[in-house]
């Protein structure tokens, strides 16, 4: 007699902070290697998943022996502060952004050892495709490759599970002996997915790396049921509302469009709640530093070492208007955490680990509707019972 057995696949996290991948992709998947050279943000993974699997220390120290088995899935959100726009441009020869080339050498040791990874999803910024007028991607996308890969780009935003605004790359690669799933590849691009600027990145590949090239096309999730609103605390305890003459400053700051956005919400009545972000803009040759409002989603948190700083929370209730800081749980929420996620006890530290991280319900998708049917084919086996 013969049964069918599914075998669990299994996955090594590089860069991986709070275990936020670990998070999207559930409990189906098991880990087998976890690293990140942030002690604090170690402690966090630990406190949240064990240390069993956990190696806090420089990548560009890890070796392969440390690295069990063969991994169906290498996650890998490489730093992205030389990639950003906010950053200093330095690009993949950057001291942070550049840990993606120690990180390839394990790849490139695995492979010799006849244990190279199935899957690869590499996640950083979308200022990728673009850093050194392109060199950086096509770089990046010709190593993939050449290491025997199809390789793909998606452009994911996170508003269309959460309500944050936080478009992000992803970079998936597939072991180039594995069939590929017709339903989950397009003939050509989307825009859904793909959108001009990573056109463009694609189009000005050469063309030997493009004939490796895949257009994944996941289905569309369906409608984003969280609101902003129903993320916000009342009273957090990690965050104060200001007085009202800290709140009248912000509201200074913003322009009549983002004022009027206020004043409009408060004549109807009722509570609204919004994010402000504060951006400096050129006026008149000058500039200026104003606050942006939105009530309908939050901006992309980020981590002031991302070049940005922590948004505010304005509350409008019966005609009164209040502001703080974005607490903790709050970012955990925005990020897609659960509850019984357990943050850091230090509100920068919570900050700063989700502010780096990647949202949840975006690598669930990425798992579902792309890994997960490529790993199936090779998942099933015959077993004698």
């Amino acid at each position: 007699m013969v049964t069918m057995m599914d075998e669990r696949p299994v996955f090594y996290e590089f860069f991986a902070g709070g275990g936020m991948a670990r998070a999207g992709l559930g409990a189906g998947w098991d880990c087998l290697f976890a690293n990140d050279f942030d002690p604090k943000k170690g402690a966090a993974y630990a406190e949240n998943w064990g240390d069993a699997a956990l190696h806090v220390g420089d990548v560009g120290a890890v070796t392969t022996a440390q690295l069990p088995e063969r991994a169906d899935l290498v996650w890998a959100s490489f730093p992205c502060q030389d990639l950003s726009l906010a950053g200093a441009g330095a690009g993949l020869s950057g001291g942070r952004s550049g840990a993606f080339w120690p990180f390839w050498r394990l790849i490139e040791g695995l492979r010799a050892e006849g244990r190279k990874p199935r899957t690869i999803v590499l996640e950083n910024v979308c200022g990728l495709l673009t850093s050194n007028d392109g060199a950086d991607f096509a770089a990046l996308c010709a190593t993939v490759a050449k290491a025997g890969y199809w390789i793909g780009a998606m452009v994911v935003d996170a508003q269309l599970f959460l309500p944050q605004s936080r478009p992000r790359l992803f970079v998936v690669a597939i072991d180039d002996s594995l069939p590929v799933p017709g339903h989950i590849q397009s003939p050509w691009a989307l825009d859904r997915w793909h959108p001009a600027r990573l056109r463009a990145a694609q189009a000005a590949l050469p063309e030997q790396l493009r004939s490796m090239w895949l257009w994944f096309a996941p289905p569309q999730p369906p409608k984003r049921n969280a609101r902003l609103i129903d993320l916000i605390e009342d009273e957090p305890h990690d965050v104060a509302w200001r007085s009202d003459a800290e709140t009248a400053k912000i509201l200074a700051m913003m322009t009549p469009v983002n004022r009027a956005k206020i004043d409009l919400v408060a004549a109807n009545g009722g509570k609204s709640v919004g994010a402000v972000y504060k951006r400096t803009r050129i006026e008149q040759g000058r500039k200026m530093q104003r606050a942006e409002v939105r009530f309908d989603l939050a901006g992309c948190l980020r981590t002031p070492g991302g070049g940005s700083s922590r948004q505010t929370i304005v509350a409008v209730e019966d005609g009164r208007v209040r502001t703080r800081l974005i607490s903790a749980r709050e970012t955990a929420r925005l990020m897609g955490l659960p509850e019984e996620y357990r943050l850091p006890l230090r509100y920068n530290d919570a900050y700063h680990l989700t502010g780096d991280g990647v949202a949840v319900p975006v690598v669930r998708h990425i798992a579902e509707t792309i890994l997960e049917p490529v790993l199936h084919q090779r998942e099933v086996r015959i077993v004698a019972a």
